[in-house]
């Protein structure tokens, strides 16, 4: 290495190496910080991106619901029960489906014969099915004046730490709290029962093939038989009725006021929502129907329930 033949010129070069590092250094830093910039701006845009379909996605429910209450208005000499469409607002194209909750069995209204026969058809034997029967009743019936400890005696020498309602289910998910009931047995029986139909009946053409198979007395011969009939329509209504014999006290063709909405909303962006709503549809006043319940996989919240 030759030696600096003069002090001055080795200070200044050792300065200009060190401005350039440092200019390097700079440099670096603020590369990584357009970097981490232009990510928060991408991450900000998907966020808002989302968000905004996420505030469509609502108000292509609400206009599903608002197409589906029209549709039964509408529909003459008797309101529809059931039906579905298909609609496209913007980028998002909805499939929407309405049925009455007639077709579901009542917990507040069924009778004994026909919750006990669903729980069969669901897995449960004959026994159990009775059993978890009896107590749907004992949980939503006011105690006797004869035994009014009767059902409140079976919660407490379970252990459990709560007794029966004694008054009607409020909602469907309650039916995790009574006395017997395994999981299992809750999971499959929620998609078939509601608290909004009111009826002990259940409707024959709309109720899906387990429902009808909880009819009192329905071998796989009979359901089969009702389950071909039915496909050719509303017209021959007492005669599918008929096919029924003694159990068809517990079935109709009726329509009801509570309706079950579910919309299937696509976005071009790929994004999909699922919305399922029951309303009641209201025959006087400013509103034409009032939410139920409402239920959707906008956000990590499974569920949200109105107050009735």
């Amino acid at each position: 290495m030759q030696p600096c033949l003069s002090h001055l010129p080795c200070v200044r070069s050792r300065e200009r190496g060190f401005i350039l590092v440092a200019v390097l250094w700079i440099l670096t830093a603020l590369a990584t910080l357009a970097t981490i910039f232009s990510m928060y701006v991408i991450n900000t845009a998907t966020a808002f991106a989302v968000h905004d379909e996420r505030l469509q996605a609502e108000g292509l429910a609400r206009a599903a619901i608002e197409l589906s209450v029209y549709q039964v208005a509408a529909s003459t000499p008797a309101p529809l029960s059931r039906g579905s469409f298909a609609f496209r607002i913007g980028n998002a194209t909805v499939n929407a489906e309405f049925m009455a909750e007639t077709a579901r069995i009542d917990l507040n209204a069924a009778p004994r014969d026909l919750l006990a026969g669903l729980f069969v058809t669901l897995g449960a034997t004959r026994a159990q099915g009775e059993y978890y029967a009896d107590r749907i009743i004992g949980w939503r019936s006011p105690p006797t004046p004869e035994n009014p400890e009767a059902e409140s005696g079976l919660y407490r020498a379970a252990g459990l730490p709560y007794g029966p309602r004694a008054a009607p289910f409020p909602h469907t998910g309650e039916l995790g709290l009574v006395l017997g009931l395994p999981d299992f047995i809750v999971e499959r029986t929620l998609p078939f029962v509601t608290v909004y139909s009111g009826q002990p009946q259940i409707n024959i053409y709309n109720a899906a093939p387990q429902v009808v198979a909880a009819l009192p007395g329905m071998d796989p011969q009979r359901l089969n038989a009702v389950l071909v009939q039915r496909e050719a329509g509303p017209q021959n209504a007492q005669g599918l009725l008929a096919m029924l014999g003694a159990v068809q006290t517990l079935a109709n063709t009726q329509s009801s006021k509570a309706l079950r909405v579910t919309a299937g909303i696509a976005f071009d962006s790929g994004q999909r929502m699922t919305t399922e709503a029951v309303i009641f549809i209201l025959d006087s006043g400013t509103e034409p129907y009032r939410v139920l319940t409402w239920r959707d996989d906008m956000d990590d919240t499974s569920a949200r329930v109105v107050a009735r």
